[in-house]
């Protein structure tokens, strides 16, 4: 709505001044919102990466550390851990009874190559080692504190470490 004032200066009637009514935002105004949108972009962006980054770390460990529960248990059934061509990553492992000791043995959540298992003194298999790689190169897990390292993290067999 346009509304219309009159103006009286010194009894001298002055013509009819309509208010502008401007709508929308000035350049300045929009380059200063867009600017300060970026920053906050940039750093929730920044934030999001990182949270990524290490909920793939969290789950390559849970990945080894469920696979060494059932090397535990196929070495509580036969006195010695499988061999390294029974592990098949993306395939069950399962023994040649049937019994199932893992349903889908997992592989890394971003390359899909699979994760490493060793057996350092074959063929007794009295000792096995567990590799991956961590994404996040501050990790306090990393093998020796050293992330640089490929690959940067270990589960082992209780009797082993993962630098043997």
């Amino acid at each position: 709505m346009v509304q219309k004032y009159v103006i009286m200066v010194k009894g001298i009637n002055m013509p009819e001044i309509q208010s502008k009514d401007y709508k929308g935002f000035t350049l300045v105004e929009l380059l200063i919102v867009m600017s300060i949108i970026g920053v906050l972009a940039a750093i929730g962006l920044g934030s999001f990466t990182t949270a990524q980054m290490r909920g793939r770390d969290a789950e390559r460990k849970s990945d080894l550390k469920q696979i060494s529960h059932a090397l535990e248990l196929y070495y509580s059934d036969y006195g010695k851990y499988p061999n390294v061509n029974q592990i098949s990553w993306g395939s069950t492992f399962e023994d040649a009874k049937g019994t199932i000791y893992f349903k889908t043995l997992p592989s890394d959540p971003v390359t899909t190559q699979s994760y490493t298992y060793l057996l350092p003194d074959s063929p007794t298999n009295q000792k096995y080692q567990l590799f991956a790689h961590l994404e996040n190169t501050q990790d306090k897990d990393c093998i020796n504190n050293n992330c640089a390292q490929d690959p940067n993290f270990a589960v082992t067999s209780a009797n082993t470490n993962a630098s043997e």
